[in-house]
């Protein structure tokens, strides 16, 4: 027999022997545990061996101790802590009332735990403060910006509304506070004088401006045909050319590449 294959085989036998008795004290360990008894309000845990405290207790060393809940409190939806009741906020171990200043109310959007002011209201060193709404304006229900807004046609100015004034030819924008010109006007200054559109010209799509027409070129403030060369052709723009295939532009002809 081969004194090397006897050597692994024995080495390898040893090997699982050990294995086996690892195994077997941790199966062993993990049953002292699983029966170690359960505590007072406690319960054997759905989530694998072991216990768990039952609601309104927390675990502590090996026993479950009640939660303490102060006054105007409630145990929370785990059950392992404590919140406050609407009106109160947390304060260490305590549920202390808030106070909600004249003109005010508790905030649901904060679960009662803040305030808001009231409408007309906003807030100013931690009170409710009257917002003193000016001549043309209206309130907004914000507690803590400037309390109201410009109504339309008016635009703020130094904690004012002043009127917009809306030239000839010019309407009032959608936000009500600034104005534009109808279409074939342009905007210059504060008033809105007509687009002077030129021979072979048309007003851009957008109606303040103007564009040439197909085989005109812009030149200042008037439209110049354009002057093709042999081989060239008018380009997708309408407003320029280009040379053919086989022919580059060099200066006003189209020469053979």
């Amino acid at each position: 027999m081969n004194t090397t294959s006897h050597s692994s085989r024995t080495t390898r036998l040893a090997l699982v022997a050990c294995v086996m008795a690892m195994t077997s004290l941790l199966v062993l360990a993990i049953a002292r545990a699983d029966s170690s008894p359960v505590p007072s309000n406690a319960q054997v845990s759905s989530y694998g061996g072991g216990w768990e405290c039952v609601r309104g207790f927390r675990k502590e060393a090996d026993s479950c101790v009640a939660i303490t809940i102060p006054a105007n409190g409630f145990l929370d939806f785990v059950g392992r802590g404590w919140e406050c009741n609407r009106g109160y906020r947390k304060d260490r171990t305590a549920c202390v009332a808030i106070t909600v200043p004249q003109n005010a109310y508790l905030d649901n959007s904060t679960f009662g735990q803040g305030w808001r002011c009231n409408r007309g209201f906003r807030e100013a060193s931690g009170a409710c403060a009257p917002i003193i709404v000016p001549a043309n304006a209206y309130p907004v229900d914000s507690s803590y910006d400037r309390g109201w807004e410009c109504d339309r046609g008016y635009r703020l100015d130094v904690g004012a509304c002043v009127a917009v004034k809306v030239p000839a030819n010019g309407y009032l924008g959608r936000a009500g506070d600034s104005w534009h010109c109808d279409r074939g006007f342009v905007k210059r200054g504060d008033a809105c004088p007509a687009v002077e559109v030129p021979v072979n010209a048309y007003l851009d799509v957008k109606g303040n401006d103007w564009d040439c027409e197909r085989g005109y070129a812009r030149r200042d403030s008037s439209c110049v045909a354009l002057v093709v060369p042999v081989n060239g052709f008018i380009d997708y723009s309408g407003n320029d050319w280009r040379c053919a295939s086989g022919f580059r532009r060099q200066g006003g002809a189209c020469i053979p590449q």
